[in-house]
């Protein structure tokens, strides 16, 4: 992999999104906005009786990186427990900041060129501390029911 830090594999991440719209009543929603680039990332997330994730819906208004971040958890994130999210999110973070291993989520590696650009950092984590939220919202909720 080349350490471009916009190269082809991030480039095609950030145009290749699989969830590309909102959930019409989602159980959970959050949206993370990063101060430094302006962009913004919103995840809804249905749970199933499973406790799983069984939907999710995306906006995305981010930078290249920001994309393909939350191009990389919409590929993966159905099927997903509220602490899954979480511990990605965590994991993320720690990989960003060289305090961790690669996190286990598929294709975070193509994300390794941006490890030395902390300003971009905020944008990657973007979705993930979205979904994480959203998803311990929507186990809030049902835990209400």
């Amino acid at each position: 992999m080349s350490d471009t830090l916009y190269n082809d594999a991030i480039l095609r991440l950030a145009t290749d999104n699989p969830i590309d719209e909102r959930l019409a009543d989602p159980q959970g929603s959050s949206e993370r906005r990063s101060p430094i680039c302006g962009s913004r990332v919103t995840v809804d997330v249905n749970l199933g009786s499973d406790g799983r994730v069984s939907e999710a819906g995306m906006l995305v208004r981010a930078c290249a990186l920001g994309q393909a971040s939350s191009s990389l958890l919409a590929a993966n994130v159905i099927g997903r427990t509220p602490t899954e999210l979480a511990d990605a999110r965590d994991a993320l973070s720690a990989w960003l900041a060289r305090e961790g291993g690669l996190p286990d989520w598929p294709g975070l590696d193509v994300l390794t060129p941006a490890l030395d650009y902390h300003a971009r950092h905020a944008s990657i984590r973007l979705a993930f501390e979205a979904a994480a939220e959203a998803a311990e919202q929507a186990q809030r909720g049902a835990g209400e029911h």
